[in-house]
């Protein structure tokens, strides 16, 4: 309707592989009048199409966060695909959240914006029971295709202990290749062994840089770091003893990688993470023969989890359900909701059923027990309950004030300084002060990071309180080492 009347839409997408297949689609309805913007391609394509979009020229314009600020003359729809993704939150340098600047430039322009996803935000939810938004539910697939079965596999009763495959998903998989239809195996995490430690004496490798263990990679072999890229050699003794006893654990992509060639040598294997994507045109290369048919076992982190449509695939297999499941993170049990759901929605689109085998250690934690059942109303209430009582969003908003140096005695005094002067300014009653605390990585790239973040209920209230932390940063003896920043609305805190 929107090209039909002369305008432009702009289709934004969370992971920049999903445009790809999102362009096709477009071009093959629409024709030629159909772009991208993204930050992987050249300089010189991005050019043409930013020039092209300017001028009208463009129908459709699909592209990453970043898009949103596309120039579009005749803009008239918006659309947010998996609005609830992460990855449309900006968090350096210029912070912002891709989807509520889409919603905001939507109201400016006083166009009609979609927000698209099988497991919206919870602020999404909120805002629909406020009445700020409304919800449109399309409750069955399309052709009325059924739900896969979703099954979980504990495994803390199977015998092969630190094994990835268990034997339920074993066998699927033999069975899927028997029958030469396609699975999709999902672990969120890259590298080989997310740490290796001596057995002889106790040696861990960590980063010189950041306040975490190097992961180790075999293809280069590399002893890494997923914050800084700092890069060691990886031997087979220990550096600090010489004991050739080094045990390897928090199993990643290339280990399973290894794992699976090795069980089902015959089977065509490819994997999809940010290691595999930093080759320029690569993850386009996967996408497009995973489609075709010409491999049968698609291994990948997040990057695979949503929105593809592969109609072969009738097997998805979550090799580790409790990645990230625990963290300190207000967000960790919606995100592992969301993300199991997602994935499992890539089994069973074509004509034959789909299945979904999760294996976990916590099968009845409520986020992982909610995705088994397909219970979104049960998981959405208690999440919100949960989030009313301990005082977070959708209930309050929040800002984190983030402080990084050098020298952590610095930072440690610009940090206390900015919360005691928070906490006696009598104009910001209302407003929460928690803090000052130490990051989860308290050091990154060699900067000792530490965090205050601040509670309100109105918008207005913790804009104000954000910009008096500025202030007083700014008017006080702070060294010019010690960086501070505000960030509204974050989408980490720990």
């Amino acid at each position: 309707a929107a090209r039909e009347a002369g305008h432009q839409t702009l289709v934004l997408v969370p992971e920049v592989a999903l445009g790809g297949q999102l362009v096709d689609d477009f071009r093959r309805r629409f024709g030629a009048r159909v772009g991208v913007l993204h930050s992987y391609l050249s300089v010189g394509e991005r050019r043409r199409n930013w020039e092209l979009a300017s001028r009208g020229a463009l129908d459709v314009v699909v592209g990453a966060r970043s898009a949103v600020f596309a120039p579009l003359p005749k803009l008239g729809l918006i659309v947010v695909d998996e609005e609830h993704e992460p990855a449309y939150k900006q968090s350096t340098q210029l912070r912002y959240h891709g989807r509520d600047v889409a919603v905001r430039r939507a109201q400016m322009l006083g166009i009609p914006v979609v927000l698209g996803s099988a497991t919206p935000a919870l602020e999404s939810h909120a805002n629909v029971a406020r009445g700020k938004y409304a919800r449109l539910a399309l409750p069955l697939r399309v052709d009325r295709r059924a739900m896969p079965a979703l099954h979980v596999v504990d495994l803390r009763r199977e015998a092969a202990a630190g094994a990835l495959l268990s034997r339920p998903l074993r066998d699927a998989l033999r069975q899927r290749l028997e029958r030469r239809e396609q699975v999709m195996l999902f672990l969120n995490r890259r590298g080989h062994s997310h740490y290796t430690q001596c057995s002889a004496c106790g040696w861990v490798p960590e980063c010189p840089h950041c306040d975490i263990t190097l992961t180790l990679h075999v293809a280069p072999r590399a002893w890494r770091c997923h914050y800084c890229d700092h890069a060691e050699a990886a031997g087979d003794a220990c550096r600090q003893c010489g004991a050739a006893l080094l045990r390897f654990g928090g199993a990643g992509t290339q280990r399973a990688e290894r794992e699976i060639a090795a069980a089902f040598p015959a089977a065509r294997l490819e994997r999809l993470d940010t290691d595999v994507a930093r080759e320029r045109g690569r993850v386009s290369e996967i996408l497009a023969a995973f489609a075709r048919g010409e491999a049968d076992i698609l291994l990948g982190t997040q990057m695979i989890a949503k929105g593809f449509d592969f109609p072969r695939v009738t097997l998805v297999g979550v090799l580790d359900a409790d990645v990230a499941l625990h963290l300190p993170d207000f967000r960790a049990s919606e995100r592992a909701y969301q993300l199991l759901t997602q994935v499992a929605g890539r089994a069973g689109r074509g004509r034959e059923p789909g299945e979904v085998l999760i294996q976990t250690c916590t099968p009845d934690h409520p986020a992982i027990a909610a995705a088994v059942r397909g219970d979104e109303r049960g998981f959405l209430a208690r999440e919100l309950e949960e989030r009313e009582e301990a005082g977070y969003p959708p209930f309050v908003r929040i800002a984190a004030l983030l402080f990084a140096g050098k020298e952590e005695a610095q930072v440690d005094e610009s940090a206390a300084r900015v919360a005691d002067a928070l906490r006696a300014d009598a104009a910001l009653a209302g407003v929460a002060v928690l803090g000052p605390a130490p990051q989860m990585l308290s050091r990154v790239r060699g900067q000792h990071r530490r965090h205050i973040l601040l509670k309100a209920e109105r918008a207005a209230v913790l804009r104000a309180a954000a910009t008096r932390a500025l202030e007083v940063a700014e008017q006080t003896k702070r060294p010019r080492a010690v960086r501070v920043v505000a960030d509204i609305d974050p989408y980490e805190v720990v």
